[in-house]
């Protein structure tokens, strides 16, 4: 590879205009892969339950603890011959930094034939920033960099990341959709619907009834054969938690997601072999690398996991992630991620359906995930994502150069 360039876009934190690089003045807007910053008015910053929510001044919106400080993280890598490479994630400034000022040196001079050469570069990756990564914004930089390559890759060989997975076991991949209506989504043909949680144990006993008077509702809109789940973003504590499970259990919940804060593994393992068995536990969202997911695998904490391929440490990591699942029963479904995700679902028996975030603020039409950042981002028809919509080279999207992105440092 011949060069690797890191730019931002978006993020409340940048304070800073789009720069030189991007051909457009003025302050970057809300665009691509930090898909919580968000203009005011969506539903993805509603009165949602987080950890913050035990701070009654920062329940009403989750941009109020900075939720959407990051921004997105793009990766461009080219060759010698021209041909270019790229992928997003969140990481913004701070992501940009780590690749330009320590990950290019692996990468600028590498070669780059097949998969193999990927899983070496992303080994060189994790070792080097040990003594500072681990998980968080390093972890998603390097899955930015590690899709990127196989963007590129795939650019090459002229194949799409499915073929070079080994191609797709299956022509059509149902899909549940994210958002505040799942009555909507059912409309749509999407195959189930994750709702946010409103209120945390902070709120007490008002909340809780509250909770559970949503999710009647939704149950009643919906009918009794369509998959209701309850999205908890790492707000509650195991007391709560279990209370919870067992009131939802009278409504049909299918899971319960991320309930607990990603850290605590002995909760996770307490809560599933607690819970009703009508509910789901499932986790794995904010968790990163395959050591991260055999704990979770170890002490039986999920009857899912949620692997973000964005942010566990890309697509090379999460192939190892499902071959530890896989030998443990446990199913594989990744966190959003848009293409990343469905180029990955098309080719694993243990991905059966997959998740689609509703990106409308009103969470009442089908928008692609990425946008604007992305163009020719295949989004679901009736609810399902098709092979034939993933057939171009590496991920098959393009950046769209009407959005400003700065470059904030350089090596």
């Amino acid at each position: 590879m011949r060069s690797v360039r890191a730019y931002a876009a978006g993020g409340a934190g940048s304070g800073v205009d789009a720069g030189p690089d991007s051909g457009t003045a003025g302050p970057a807007p809300a665009a691509g892969a930090d898909y919580h910053d968000q203009p005011a008015g969506h539903w993805i910053d509603d009165h949602i339950a987080t950890p913050m929510s035990i701070y009654p001044e920062y329940r009403a919106s989750r941009q109020s603890f900075g939720l959407n400080v990051l921004g997105t993280l793009v990766v461009e890598l080219e060759t010698d011959s021209g041909v270019t490479g790229f992928a997003v994630s969140t990481g913004g400034d701070l992501g940009a930094w780590i690749v330009e000022r320590h990950l290019a040196r692996f990468l600028e001079g590498a070669e780059l034939t097949g998969p193999e050469d990927i899983a070496l570069l992303w080994d060189q990756m994790y070792r080097s920033t040990l003594f500072y990564g681990r998980k968080g914004v390093v972890l998603n930089t390097i899955s930015a960099v590690d899709l990127a390559l196989w963007d590129l890759l795939g650019q090459l060989r002229r194949q799409p990341v499915h073929a070079l997975l080994g191609g797709a076991v299956r022509d059509e991949q149902p899909m549940y959709a994210t958002g505040a209506r799942p009555d909507l989504a059912q409309q749509l043909g999407f195959i189930g619907g994750k709702m946010p949680l409103h209120h945390g144990p902070a709120e007490g006993e008002a909340g809780m009834q509250q909770n559970l008077d949503a999710l009647a509702d939704m149950r009643g809109r919906v009918g009794p054969d369509f998959s209701l789940m309850w999205d908890c973003w790492m707000s509650l504590d195991l007391p709560y938690a279990l209370a919870l499970a067992d009131g939802a259990s009278r409504y049909g919940l299918r899971w319960l997601e991320e309930a607990l804060p990603p850290d605590d593994y002995n909760g996770y393992a307490r809560l599933r072999a607690a819970s009703p068995e009508s509910v789901q536990i499932t986790t794995g969202e904010h968790e990163a690398t395959r050591w991260g997911f055999q704990l979770l695998l170890e002490k039986r904490c999920a009857d899912i996991l949620q692997p973000d391929v964005g942010w566990c440490g890309g697509l090379t990591e999460l192939l190892h992630v499902t071959k530890d699942a896989d030998a443990a029963g446990v199913l594989v479904v990744p966190h959003g991620s848009s293409v990343y995700s469905y180029h990955y679902v098309m080719t694993q028996r243990s991905s059966p359906f997959a998740e689609f975030l509703m990106m409308a603020p009103g969470a009442d039409r089908v928008v692609p995930m990425f946008d604007p950042l992305l163009l020719d981002e295949p989004v679901p028809r009736d609810g399902r994502i098709r092979i034939d919509q993933l057939d171009r080279p590496g991920f098959g999207v393009r950046l769209n150069p009407e959005v400003p992105l700065r470059r904030p440092y350089r090596h």
